[in-house]
């Protein structure tokens, strides 16, 4: 597989030259800079094609050409948006860009409650923590019926942090959920909003009604819209599975499980309708056996995130090791390199460690965390191609 690295443009600390210099062979990044919605300029593309390509490295996928809210929840406008998202696909294509992450998960992007979560050895990682996520949702941002959504014992909890939460506490909430894993890719929450419970709960508000059927019939629309600039132009687009694979916020989840990617192929069965297989969202969902699905669907993948999590028995998750967790990284990277092996591929919430914590860079990517996930992938993909070559596997 291609070592690539989800890289921010040319404002993030991580230069291209560092990337370079630790074995990365392509780069993942997005046009950071235009809104949501708008047109990507065939320029812009070329621009940012060419900057890295004078830096030894490929721009290898677009991560994430955003689908706007419009177009999930089925909009007044959601045709004119298609018609920009279709251009800027052209645009891509035209500049030999032609892999295209993207998602279909309403509102949030991926849900974290902790984001420097400690470990035993000194480093932290990302942390998902159900109490913690129900508080949220039923005494800061008080959806309507929430309380319902929950195990009687996950409320008992959520009373029990009721009598002990500070300002500060719930405020490091809101950061931590809406915010921090949010404004950075270019979200629907900015880092500078005043008022961002506020834009939450708007946001929120343009799903009501939207049931899982509904939402799966607006992906299956917005799918058979673009597919014929993805034929003209040999680009993939290829789906990120819900992160956490899980019921939130009331919101209807499509991606999840096994049976939300078959459904996702066959609806539009088109060959540039592929997956990102992100064996970390995956693997939080206690549901899912990550190495059958790689199996089942390798043919279909186009891009694949390297991670783990480790799922607890009250239902917390939290980032493992790449070399540890449920997902059986080891095992995928023996499916992929023997069923799919140009695929590209990154590692992905690798902890902070060695000083990572005090740099500022986004939450989930640190350098030196990835730095050294990227080196044990090195190393597996080695010994798997060995295997390979010596018919072992």
């Amino acid at each position: 597989m291609e070592k690539t690295w989800r890289w921010f443009g040319k404002k993030d600390k991580i230069t291209l030259s560092m990337l370079r210099q630790i074995g990365v062979e392509g780069i993942v990044t997005a046009l950071h800079d235009i809104p949501n919605g708008q047109v990507w300029p065939y320029d812009a593309v070329v621009e940012m094609r060419d900057y890295i390509a004078a830096a030894g490295l490929r721009w290898s996928v677009v991560e994430s050409l955003p689908v706007c809210e419009s177009i999930k929840y089925g909009g007044a406008d959601r045709d004119r948006l298609i018609e920009n998202y279709i251009e800027s696909l052209a645009h891509l294509g035209q500049a030999g860009v032609k892999t295209v992450c993207y998602n279909f998960m309403p509102v949030l992007d991926w849900a974290r409650t902790d984001l420097e979560h400690p470990n035993p050895d000194g480093t932290s990682s990302l942390y998902f923590d159900r109490a913690d996520f129900a508080y949220f949702d039923c005494c800061i941002l008080k959806r309507k019926g929430a309380e319902a959504d929950y195990a009687p014992e996950t409320m008992e909890q959520v009373e029990r942090k009721r009598k002990t939460m500070t300002p500060e506490g719930e405020h490091k909430l809101v950061e931590n959920i809406i915010i921090k894993t949010q404004g950075f890719v270019n979200g629907n929450i900015r880092e500078d909003d005043e008022r961002p419970v506020e834009v939450f709960r708007g946001l929120l508000g343009l799903y009501e009604g939207i049931t899982r059927e509904q939402l799966r019939e607006n992906l299956r629309y917005f799918l058979s819209a673009v597919m014929p600039v993805c034929d003209r132009y040999g680009v993939d687009l290829c789906v990120h599975p819900d992160d956490p694979p899980l019921q939130i916020l009331g919101l209807p989840r499509i991606v999840s499980c096994d049976d939300d990617i078959r459904w996702l192929l066959e609806a539009v069965d088109n060959p540039h309708n592929g997956l990102t297989f992100c064996a970390g969202s995956l693997s939080a969902g206690a549901h899912n056996d990550v190495p059958r699905l790689a199996r089942k669907y390798a043919s279909r993948t186009k891009f694949v995130h390297l991670r783990s999590t480790d799922v607890l028995p009250n239902g917390d998750f939290k980032e493992a090791s790449h070399l540890a967790g449920r997902a059986g990284i080891i095992d995928l990277v023996r499916i992929f390199e023997k069923e799919n092996p140009a695929l590209p591929m990154r590692v992905d919430h690798a902890p902070l460690m060695l000083g990572d914590e005090k740099m500022g860079y986004n939450a989930g990517y640190s350098f030196h965390g990835r730095m050294l996930a990227l080196g044990q992938m090195e190393g597996v993909m080695a010994v798997v191609d060995r295997e390979i070559a010596e018919g072992k596997i």
